[in-house]
């Protein structure tokens, strides 16, 4: 008799040192306690994570395998081998919800294939609570992830998004390695018109959490924010 394929929940984990039980549900912490097999973006925060919520096996006799940015496509048929086998397998992404902007996304979608059952799990999407709080269009947006580093590119990134922003009203979202926030955000304030909206959302979640929405021109009128090493997702909304 064949077995029958295990469930592959989609876990939710912190944005950084917040407690888990301040951002996750019960049901989900419950959930991810009892699992033994976990696909993780990396193991030593993934361990760390899995050892605060107090799972019911010991933290050494969980089975960890790497889902990355480096995992070639023909590696993700193994990582789906303990779901075939009949066990139920958890994916945890470095930091907020595995497939949202994240490789995990790649075994779901295999997963999907293998007829697997997916449970996405509640918990903090920063992408989802940054637009949450900008008081931008939440209708219609995209996600763009990082802009390009050098300067020229950077630039004329910047000037298509705030053109589609304002064609399509729009909100545009993307990041920057955090040590480079102050050179993206220097670079919106110099190239974006007077009157586009920006929305700086940074340490979400976290005891500094910090998101706040002005116009290009309000945002030079007053003191830099501070943003260096602080993640920091940035929302643009330009208007027609």
């Amino acid at each position: 008799m064949a077995t029958s394929p295990g469930t592959l929940y989609l876990i939710p984990c912190t944005l950084g040192d917040t407690p888990a039980v301040q951002v996750l549900p019960q049901h989900v912490i419950d959930i991810t306690r009892r699992l033994r097999h976990f696909v993780v973006e990396h193991p030593k925060t993934a361990r760390q994570f899995l050892a605060a919520l107090k799972p019911e096996q010991p933290i050494q006799s969980l089975h960890l395998a790497t889902l990355d940015e480096h995992t070639a496509p023909d590696d993700l048929a193994g990582l789906l081998a303990p779901l075939l086998a009949g066990n139920d397998v958890g994916i945890l992404s470095e930091a907020g919800c595995p497939g949202i902007a994240d490789p995990g996304a790649d075994l779901v979608n295999l997963a999907h294939r293998n007829s697997i059952r997916i449970v996405p799990l509640v918990g903090p999407s920063s992408i989802l609570l940054a637009l949450m709080a900008s008081g931008l269009n939440g209708q219609r947006f995209t996600f763009h992830g990082y802009l390009p580093v050098e300067e020229a590119e950077r630039n004329k990134a910047i000037a298509a998004l705030e053109a589609e922003s304002s064609k399509r009203n729009q909100t545009q979202l993307f990041i920057e390695t955090p040590y480079r926030n102050d050179k993206l955000f220097g670079a919106l304030l110099a190239r974006c018109h007077p009157q586009t909206q920006l929305c700086v959302a940074t340490d979400i979640t976290l005891p500094g959490e910090q998101i706040l929405t002005r116009s290009i021109a309000q945002w030079k009128s007053q003191p830099m924010p501070q943003l260096n090493k602080r993640p920091s997702l940035f929302l643009l909304l330009a208007h027609g």
